[in-house]
């Protein structure tokens, strides 16, 4: 019996090893960080409270009217009053919370400072530093309510003073989306990591994917979210839980907050 022998050809033999010139991956990396800080922002201590805190409507209402009385103020002792309240509550942040308001707060009122320094050359040499000090309390008073108050407690309290539901449900929204999409785009760039092989002259082209990818995910949920919301009826209401708003302690900041009106009077008239 004669045996059919079929010789292997020369190319097969070959070795077939292919190594890829090698490159870096900083912008998938530099992403990829910048992503993870915004969302660790986003989730940061989850508004944890002490036990001295008011209510978050007290919160809410106490921080407006003292950001309110800063901006009013022209006498720059008053303004040193309310920095040493605001420094001395930050003292009571958490590590993380605190060093986030710290760079926040600090950076708002160097910018500010820069940006009011000529006024030193035309006679007003007090104007920027004025100015700088009530942005670094307003921004730290804004700050620190933030970080110390529940995002659903938040809600209720919009809810307290009669915020408009479409407000509320765009705030909602808009930050729960954030949070899903952010972690999304990470994702994307995960899978972009682990799949390039070679080196990529265009690394340009990757943000065009990435950014396309977030949009599409951005139709759908959008999408998703109206299907539910026109499965469930929605009329335009927003309800928030019924508990009670208010506790016992939030009268010992409306006295404190008195004092500072107090304060703020005498001193506006004995300028």
């Amino acid at each position: 019996m004669e045996q059919n022998e079929q010789e292997i050809p020369d190319w097969l033999l070959e070795s077939q090893d292919y190594e890829p010139r090698r490159d870096r991956d900083g912008f998938i990396a530099k992403s990829m960080l910048s992503i993870t800080g915004v969302l660790a922002q986003f989730r940061l201590d989850d508004g944890a409270e002490g036990r001295l805190s008011p209510s978050a409507p007290m919160k809410l209402l106490f921080a407006l009217g003292c950001i309110l009385l800063t901006s009013l103020s022209a006498n720059y002792f008053f303004v040193l009053i309310m920095l040493a309240c605001v420094l001395v509550r930050m003292c009571f942040l958490p590590g993380k919370a605190l060093k986030r308001t710290v760079a926040v707060a600090f950076g708002a009122a160097g910018i500010t400072f820069l940006i009011m320094l000529p006024a030193m050359f035309i006679g007003q040499s007090h104007s920027a530093l004025l100015i700088a000090t009530k942005v670094l309390i307003s921004v730290g008073i804004a700050m620190t309510t933030a970080l110390t108050t529940p995002f659903n407690r938040m809600t209720a309290a919009l809810r307290t003073f009669h915020v408009p539901n479409i407000v509320i449900l765009t705030i909602d929204l808009a930050l729960k989306s954030i949070v899903r999409l952010g972690d999304i785009a990470l994702e994307v760039l995960t899978a972009l990591r682990l799949r390039s092989v070679g080196r990529n002259d265009d690394k340009r082209s990757s943000i065009g994917g990435v950014g396309g990818v977030v949009f599409l995910k951005t139709n759908e949920a959008a999408q998703a979210t109206y299907d539910a919301m026109a499965c469930r009826g929605f009329e335009g209401e927003y309800p928030t839980a019924n508990e009670r708003q208010w506790r016992a302690i939030d009268l010992a900041w409306l006295a404190a907050f008195a004092l500072l009106v107090a304060a703020f009077i005498y001193l506006q008239g004995a300028m």
